[in-house]
């Protein structure tokens, strides 16, 4: 029978891994809370802008073929499935680019009626897509560098949880939107 004190160590051994491996899962689960929090944000996001582009392509401040390139990006963006989401808000990107080449362009959207609010808003809405997308992109990589750990895989730590994937878009504002717009749109 072995000393009492070797099995008191094995015992403490047991606890603490028993500890670290109960630590490193509530981590782990925190840390998809946090992807899915920030998916939800990012979403939100993505709907604003298309939602905001979608009602600018419709004002009729834009000549027909801007607003038809507009209004056929927006529509996308926000009816797209999970798969091709990414595409879709790539493609919203362009045309929002497309759409405000130059300073010129919000200076005409801001002389209709309602202009100056609609520019505002649409100037914050491109704004907060990269920092969303960027909070999100940083809960993957977090709860990815966790997710290779050995203990986690013997272990299987994560569950059932789906491999967390980083959102991959075009997300750079117009530059329009963002030199001239920002200064009154804040």
């Amino acid at each position: 029978m072995p000393p009492v004190s070797t099995i008191i160590w094995v015992a403490v051994a047991i606890v603490a891994i028993g500890l670290y491996l109960s630590w490193t899962a509530g981590r782990l689960d925190r840390l998809h809370a946090r992807i899915d929090a920030a998916r939800a944000a990012l979403d939100a996001q993505l709907l604003r802008r298309a939602s905001v582009a979608q009602e600018l392509a419709t004002s009729g401040v834009f000549d027909p073929a801007a607003s038809i390139v507009l209004y056929e990006a927006a529509h996308a963006a926000r009816q797209s499935d999970a798969e091709q989401r990414e595409v879709a808000e790539s493609e919203l990107s362009q045309a929002l680019r497309a759409v405000f080449p130059a300073a010129e362009a919000v200076a005409e959207v801001r002389e209709a009626p309602g202009g100056t609010a609609a520019i505002g808003e649409l100037t914050q809405a491109v704004r907060r897509v990269p920092m969303a997308r960027r909070f999100h992109n940083d809960a993957v990589r977090a709860a990815r560098a966790v997710r290779e750990h050995r203990v986690v895989r013997w272990f299987r730590l994560a569950g059932h949880a789906p491999f967390p994937l980083a959102f991959e878009m075009d997300d750079e504002p117009p530059l329009a939107l963002t030199t001239d717009g920002g200064a009154s749109a804040l």
